[in-house]
C-alpha cells in the first residue's frame, strides 16, 4: 500500500521486507486550471478573441539536480529536457510534457541508486513554468500537483506527496516537489512543497551553488 507523505514529512525507501528500493521511477503530475465559463475566463476568452491571440498551454518542466555534500557542483549534474541521460546513467528525464493534459504522470524521472556515485548524496526534483514571466502564468493555476515514488521492478507505488493548496503558490513559479537523500547506507526521501519565484531552471539551480 502506497504511502501518503505530508509537507516535510521524510521516509526510508526500505520495503516493508527489508530490501531498499534501488531502482525507481520518479512521477511528476498537475494538471492546469479549468476556467470558469464566466468571470476571469470569460474575459480572457473575449480578449484573445479581439487580439486574435489563443491563449498559451502551461508548460511545466521537471528537471533533477544531482548535488554533493549539499551543492551542486556542475551543470552536467541538472538532467532535464536538454539534458535527458545523466553522464553516470543513474538518472534518465523520459521527456518532456508540453501541456500537463491527461491522467498519470505528466513526466517521469528514473533513478537506479546502485549506480549512483557515492560522492553524490541528494537528488532534488524540482518543476518550474516555461517562460512563466512572459506568458504570466504561476502555479495558482496549476491544480493536482504531485511528485510519487514508484518501484520500478513492481510497478507499485511506494510513497506519494500531494501538493493541494494551490491558493498557497500563487505567484510561485516554481516549485521543489522532494529530494531522495543519503543518509550512512540508507536511502531516503522527503516531501518539500515550497514555491519560489525563479523563472527559469538555471535560477533554481543556483540556489544549490
Amino acid at each position: 500500500m502506497s504511502i501518503n507523505l505530508v509537507k516535510g514529512q521524510k521516509i526510508s525507501l526500505r520495503k516493508t521486507g527489508g530490501d531498499s528500493l534501488t531502482n525507481v521511477c520518479v512521477g511528476l503530475g498537475w494538471d492546469p486550471v479549468k476556467e470558469p465559463q464566466g468571470g476571469k475566463g470569460f474575459f480572457n476568452r473575449i480578449l484573445h478573441a479581439v487580439t486574435h491571440e489563443a491563449p498559451q498551454a502551461i508548460d511545466c518542466d521537471a528537471s533533477c539536480f544531482l548535488l554533493q555534500d549539499g551543492t551542486l557542483r556542475h551543470t552536467e549534474d541538472i538532467v532535464y529536457f536538454g539534458h535527458l541521460l545523466h553522464s553516470s546513467h543513474a538518472v534518465h528525464h523520459m521527456g518532456d510534457n508540453l501541456t500537463g493534459e491527461g491522467d498519470g504522470d505528466d513526466e517521469q524521472i528514473l533513478v537506479d541508486l546502485a549506480k549512483l556515485p557515492a560522492y553524490y548524496d541528494r537528488l532534488v526534483f524540482v518543476v518550474n513554468i516555461y517562460e512563466a514571466g512572459f506568458r504570466h502564468q504561476d502555479f495558482g493555476r496549476i491544480e493536482n500537483a504531485y511528485i510519487r515514488i514508484v518501484d520500478q521492478k513492481t510497478g507499485k507505488e511506494f510513497c506519494r506527496f500531494n501538493l493541494s493548496d494551490r491558493t498557497s503558490y500563487a505567484g510561485r513559479t516554481a516549485m521543489i516537489f522532494g529530494s531522495i537523500y543519503r543518509r550512512g547506507n540508507e536511502w531516503k526521501f522527503e516531501a518539500d512543497g515550497t514555491g519560489t519565484e525563479d523563472g527559469s531552471i538555471a535560477e533554481l539551480a543556483n540556489r544549490y551553488r
